[in-house]
């Protein structure tokens, strides 16, 4: 998604960006801190870079329905579906001492002889981020293909989606009854719940053109911007993404008073931006497993997944033992 100014008004034109904001709604529901820290290398590079290049499944998580279920997962899994939506190569990173987990607090569903409706309140925590970095030479040529001119800056091209830290959310799931069969209509996900604060922030940058041709080491203007809602809806056309964001910043006042202004306004222009139909069905079928109070969800195979590294504190990035070799 790229925002530009257009006849002094903030608006959006679709862009990869948009594309990949779905960030984060991947951050929903259980992760255990204790067994995650124990196991946290072991079982990040078994479900996020299985062994198996031809499975074509990616990690499988457990579902929970009450605030004291056994039941729990990292929530780096719950992540997974953001590179299921790129159309670019996408890392995953994640700091050494990660602890973050997510929890159902809530669970409500409403039943009608032709429409259902279900709301999950999510706690979102411990310490930590997973970010989700996405390969700027692809971004860059996504938005050359859509009519960059050449002379002109290239305005907010999406490096990165995040999650960092604590936060409480909330899943809504609507669909019809038809008979006997359930169909999701529209899932939305709230991050910034009962006035939290949102742990989900987009990473947004400028490019100039030097003769002509536009490199990511000349970025400048970094921006983030942190997201409140994300919606997916069923659709026979291309999908899109709805998006309502919070706050627009740049990157070294990521909380001021001017960008939440800025958020506000870019919420009238902001529109919905193309996602991959994978990515968009996920979603969907993620709500009806829940719909259906599924004891697991397993999601497909995320293609354009290159790499998952590890940052330490103390040595720099440590990059997992079964990390895929750079691709170009």
């Amino acid at each position: 998604m790229i925002w530009r100014s257009n006849n002094s008004r903030l608006s959006a034109v679709n862009r990869p960006g948009g594309l990949l904001i779905i960030c984060c709604c991947a951050l929903l529901l259980t992760a255990n801190a204790a067994i995650y820290a124990e196991t946290k290398v072991p079982l990040l590079e078994k479900e996020i870079l299985p062994a198996d290049t031809n499975d074509a499944n990616g990690p499988t998580v457990k579902l929970n329905y009450t605030v004291d279920s056994p039941e729990k997962n990292p929530s780096v899994s719950f992540m997974y579906f953001v590179p299921l939506i790129s159309p670019t190569l996408v890392d995953l990173e994640t700091d050494a001492d990660n602890n973050q987990m997510a929890r159902i607090t809530s669970y409500e569903k409403h039943i009608t002889p032709k429409t259902f409706y279900v709301n999950c309140e999510f706690e979102m925590e411990g310490s930590g981020y997973f970010k989700n970095i996405f390969n700027p030479e692809q971004v860059i040529k996504i938005i050359n293909s859509e009519g960059q001119r050449p002379d002109e800056p290239m305005t907010n091209a999406l490096d990165y989606i995040e999650f960092q830290g604590e936060g409480l959310g909330r899943m809504e799931i609507r669909g019809t009854i038809i008979g006997s069969k359930e169909t999701v209509t529209e899932v939305d996900v709230h991050f910034n719940v009962r006035g939290h604060k949102s742990p989900v922030t987009i990473g947004l940058y400028d490019v100039k053109p030097i003769n002509g041709r536009f490199k990511y080491e000349n970025k400048y203007n970094e921006k983030i911007a942190r997201i409140a809602t994300l919606t997916f809806k069923k659709t026979d056309d291309d999908p899109k993404m709805g998006i309502k964001v919070i706050s627009v910043n740049k990157a070294s006042k990521p909380d001021s008073y001017i960008g939440k202004i800025k958020g506000t306004i870019a919420n009238f222009f902001l529109n919905p931006p193309t996602v991959s139909k994978i990515g968009n069905d996920t979603m969907l079928d993620f709500g009806l497993a829940l719909m259906k109070k599924q004891t697991s969800f397993t999601f497909p195979k995320a293609a354009n997944l290159r790499d998952f590294r590890i940052v330490s504190s103390d040595s720099g990035t440590k990059p997992a033992s079964n990390s895929k070799s750079k691709q170009k």
